[in-house]
């Protein structure tokens, strides 16, 4: 999330993601045949990842509270986008005006595309990602010993994690903190950024995604998979804290280092939590999608699986207003990644969500968002 490369989605950058499009559906499909709570619609068969539908019916609880304080973000912050989606946001904020109910879209000119699902039957996945907040100091001291690093100047390719656990970078002159949990940082390089909370002055910030050093990615949920010590419909973010929390450091580091990828970082001048598009974005209010079928920008009207804090699908769902504003390497066609705010409570919420709802990416007759069912 938040960078130039690649995001790493909390349950697939841990587990492991699909290297193609058809290993990714593949993937979607055999997680809706082992999860009863995820294969929630068995009717109509799509042919497609966007298919033209003339009418939405959903029962489902409506909350679009997200949506105006989002779209004013696209429209102030990006002229371009503002003139492609402008018209298309502005008709919508009549709509929801007047109730919002989905099957009167067409009465305001708005067109639909129902996503396909990775079944074929509507079921798109719905994963979570976040901004986490880690503890540093600016000096190091005996608890506050894990350094946060800057991009180096590699002569060819930077040193692998394991060389930069052992010293590598030391006394470069790199260091931006230390940490007291190797685990936090990892988590926020899986994440690609983070805040970061000085606890020696009060200080917070925001390090934006600074470079990697090139080694390719392992995923550490595999690992403890495939050695047997989490069983595979188990694995999720708090199972691997858990485990962290019962492994000396050495093994976390040995853990650890069994991911030869890096993740370098640097402070921005804002607060302000940016997807691919360049724009802030609100938790609840922004996905990360694949820009194949979903251009930055486009507005997506979704049934939003609601989960309770122990990450259990409720049953229930909620009818929002997303906007694709991310991109990333394991969010793949029928597969959209919401963004969940910045803290603990967000990381337990995104490190749980893998469900399952209906989506529908919208467009505007007479205008440059018209004909939502054509792939851009």
């Amino acid at each position: 999330m938040l960078r130039k490369a690649a995001i790493a989605i909390i349950m697939f950058g841990l587990v492991g993601c699909a290297s193609n499009n058809d290993a990714q559906s593949t993937n979607e499909q055999t997680a809706i045949q082992k999860n009863p709570l995820a294969h929630q619609y068995l009717g109509n068969y799509f042919s497609h990842v966007l298919n033209r539908v003339s009418t939405i019916k959903s029962d489902k609880q409506r909350d679009y509270t997200t949506f105006a304080p989002q779209a004013e973000m696209v429209v102030t912050r990006s002229p371009s986008m503002a003139r492609k989606y402008g018209p298309l946001y502005n008709q919508l904020e009549k709509w929801i005006s007047a109730g919002g109910d989905p099957s009167t879209l067409a009465n305001y000119g708005i067109e639909a595309a129902q996503m396909g699902g990775g079944d074929n039957k509507g079921n798109v996945m719905f994963t979570g990602y976040y901004s986490p907040v880690i503890e540093l100091r600016h000096t190091p001291n005996a608890e506050f010993r894990y350094p946060v690093y800057a991009m180096p100047k590699c002569n060819g390719r930077c040193p692998s994690r394991a060389e930069i656990y052992n010293g590598a970078l030391k006394g470069k002159g790199l260091e931006l903190g230390y940490s007291k949990s190797m685990l936090d940082i990892f988590m926020m390089e899986v994440q690609g950024s983070g805040f970061v909370h000085y606890e020696d002055n009060d200080q917070l910030e925001y390090f934006g995604y600074n470079g990697k050093n090139g080694h390719r990615y392992v995923s550490i949920g595999r690992v403890l998979i495939d050695r047997g010590e989490v069983p595979k419909e188990k694995m999720s973010l708090k199972a691997i804290q858990e485990w962290v929390s019962t492994h000396s450091d050495a093994e976390v580091r040995e853990l650890l280092e069994q991911n030869p990828s890096f993740v370098f970082f640097k402070p921005t001048k804002t607060l302000d939590v940016k997807g691919s598009a360049g724009i802030p974005l609100l938790a609840n209010a922004a996905v990360a999608a694949d820009r194949k079928y979903i251009p930055m920008g486009s507005a997506l009207l979704a049934e939003v699986p609601e989960l309770d804090a122990q990450g259990h699908w409720t049953g229930k769902h909620v009818l929002r207003l997303l906007l694709a504003l991310d991109t990333g390497g394991a969010v793949k066609k029928n597969h959209l990644d919401l963004y969940h705010g910045m803290g603990k409570q967000a990381g337990t919420d995104a490190g749980h969500y893998k469900h399952f709802g209906r989506v529908w990416r919208l467009g505007l007759e007479g205008t440059a968002t018209q004909d939502p069912w054509l792939k851009p």
